[in-house]
């Protein structure tokens, strides 16, 4: 059967590629050590879940405004506007099937062929995809470790063009945990504001920052500029990760009112609204107890600092160290060439990544996915006892490769 040429520049998620062969291999009987999955090893709060299992009693399992319930959106904006000090009103939001589907929409409802979008690598595998099939064009800005593998203002401006119509911001970073401090943010603000840039700010992992200060983008500059760069920055966040709630698939825009619209409107013709039952269960989220945010971000830090110990403590490993979100992202670029016990050479990070798979049995996933060959993603969403066992056997296969 003829398919769709658009799906010709579309290459699969290698992130689920992992997880899934992973998977298989689990079926076989193989004991896998999994750090590939971005999704945290806690259960989703009992409060929040009681609420879902009340929406279904209640009936609440129809249609709800494609930009999600009046009650949620409320809700969304209070969260924001507490985080942010912003003053996002209910119009301004739109509720999506997880931030992966907020940002898929953005995309189309901005992009128009050509145009471009500034990438920062290491990026989130689905950012360069995503701006693809909307008909941009992502223009990937390389990072240094020596930079903490964050983007400068001045990198971005040496590939500004006409065409150049937003950049993405993560921070804190997927996949290297990188948290961009006022500083940094203040010199991006100041130069979106100068060449007219809108900035796609991913705050999926703000709720999990460790040891330093969060900021984001408005809030760090003052006066007329902050008012500028509030006006050009569209906010992506959601529940999944602050609040162990990756598969009920809850994201969140919030935008100008036009933007808001635009994207309800593309929703409006593909999936219509979010469920209505993991709607009311963000909504207890959002307004329930807090504790359990704060209880999952100090075993997040713990496990943070093992990984990064243990990681370092591998004679040719680089690393640094994450100050946010649930990644570590070393260069093991030192161990591709190598050879195999049974003499296969490694000849990138992909085949060091498979052969750490196989041999090692842990599963990671590869650099080349986000942009950065040499590196690989560790998440440390898991549990300490597989931390320090699956490290173990990391370090076990990587001082078997011969030079």
């Amino acid at each position: 059967m003829k398919l769709s040429s658009r799906l010709d520049s579309i290459k699969p998620s290698i992130t689920l590629a992992v997880t899934s062969k992973a998977a298989a291999l689990r079926r076989q009987g193989i004991d896998v050590i999994g750090f590939g999955a971005g999704e945290p090893d806690f259960d989703t709060p009992a409060h929040i879940r009681a609420a879902a299992k009340a929406a279904i009693d209640a009936g609440q399992t129809r249609y709800t405004d494609v930009a999600g319930t009046p009650e949620l959106r409320k809700a969304v904006a209070k969260w924001l506007n507490g985080a942010h000090g912003l003053d996002f009103a209910p119009e301004h939001i739109v509720v999506s099937v997880g931030a992966k589907h907020s940002l898929f929409n953005l995309f189309f409802a901005l992009l128009d062929a050509g145009d471009e979008v500034l990438v920062p690598a290491p990026y989130w595998v689905s950012y360069p995809e995503m701006v693809t099939f909307a008909g941009g064009t992502p223009v990937v800005v390389e990072t240094t470790m020596a930079r903490g593998l964050k983007a400068r203002a001045v990198d971005l401006e040496a590939r500004i063009t006409p065409k150049t119509r937003a950049i993405i911001l993560c921070s804190p970073s997927n996949p290297t945990g990188a948290v961009y401090d006022k500083r940094e943010l203040a010199e991006l603000a100041e130069l979106c504001v100068a060449r007219d840039i809108l900035v796609i700010s991913d705050d999926i992992y703000r709720s999990l920052v460790y040891g330093v200060p969060y900021g984001h983008l408005v809030n760090s500059v003052d006066g007329k500029l902050r008012e500028q760069i509030r006006a050009r920055t569209l906010l992506v966040d959601g529940v999944s990760k602050t609040y162990a709630m990756t598969g009920w698939r809850i994201g969140v825009l919030a935008a100008p009112t036009d933007v808001a619209k635009a994207v309800a409107t593309i929703q409006g013709q593909s999936t219509s609204n979010a469920s209505s039952v993991a709607q009311a269960a963000a909504l207890a989220a959002l307004e329930g107890p807090q504790a359990c945010v704060e209880e999952m971000r100090q075993a997040f830090d713990q496990r943070r600092k093992v990984m990064v110990d243990r990681l370092r403590a591998i004679p040719g490993v680089e690393c640094l160290s994450p100050d946010g979100a649930f990644y570590v992202f070393p260069y093991l670029g030192a161990f591709t060439g190598r050879k195999t016990p049974d003499g296969k050479t490694l000849a990138d990070d992909v085949q060091l990544s498979e052969y750490l798979l196989e041999a090692g049995r842990v599963a990671l996933v590869p650099g080349t996915g986000f942009g950065a060959p040499g590196f690989v993603r560790l998440s440390y969403a898991t549990s300490m006892a597989k931390i320090e066992e699956g490290l173990g056997r990391l370090r076990e296969a990587l001082v078997a490769l011969k030079k």
